[in-house]
């Protein structure tokens, strides 16, 4: 789509597609991370539940982010749509695997519209996703922590376990 608003933006077309994509992502991200929190909530595990609702704002605050770039730098921001968000899960280790599984498949996409961001010379995208990229892999190591922990604690009560995510 050629348009006045995509010839005098600052940002390469392509990486606006991919960072469309991003939002879309991010927002699905926290879909899940609520669904997550209530699934949580339900079983009174509210260390895991008040984890997720934090997690849950904060991918929306990546979305926000995102989307504020794109229009501030001359581009048009896609307001996304999320469907299809499971809310059934079957142990708390099953909800933290799903958890690091959606941070693993963000972390690829942020990696893809880096690397296009690089190949087309859109060093405004680039610079602007370096933040992203740092934020994943905190984002990864903090879930496997936690991962690590559930497997030490073995056949500890749930509640236990829970009790010791953090909240922070």
């Amino acid at each position: 789509m050629e348009t006045a608003i995509r010839r005098d933006m600052i940002l390469h077309v392509e990486v606006v597609d991919l960072l469309n994509h991003q939002i879309m992502m991010e927002q699905r991200a926290s879909s899940k991370y609520l669904a997550m929190a209530s699934w949580c909530d339900q079983r009174e595990l509210r260390n895991s539940a008040k984890y997720f609702y934090s997690q849950a704002e904060e991918e929306r605050s990546h979305m926000m982010k995102i989307f504020k770039f794109v229009n501030d730098n001359g581009g048009s921001a896609l307001s996304p749509t999320v469907t299809e968000v499971s809310h059934e899960y079957d142990s708390l280790k099953g909800i933290f695997e799903a958890s690091l599984d959606a941070e693993i498949e963000v972390t690829q996409a942020i990696h893809n519209v880096f690397k296009k961001a690089r190949q087309v010379g859109d060093f405004t995208s680039e610079v602007f996703l370096q933040w992203f990229v740092t934020e994943q892999a905190e984002e990864e190591e903090k879930v496997r922590d936690i991962l690590d922990m559930i497997d030490l604690m073995g056949d500890f009560p749930l509640k236990m376990i829970d009790e010791r995510i953090p909240t922070e």
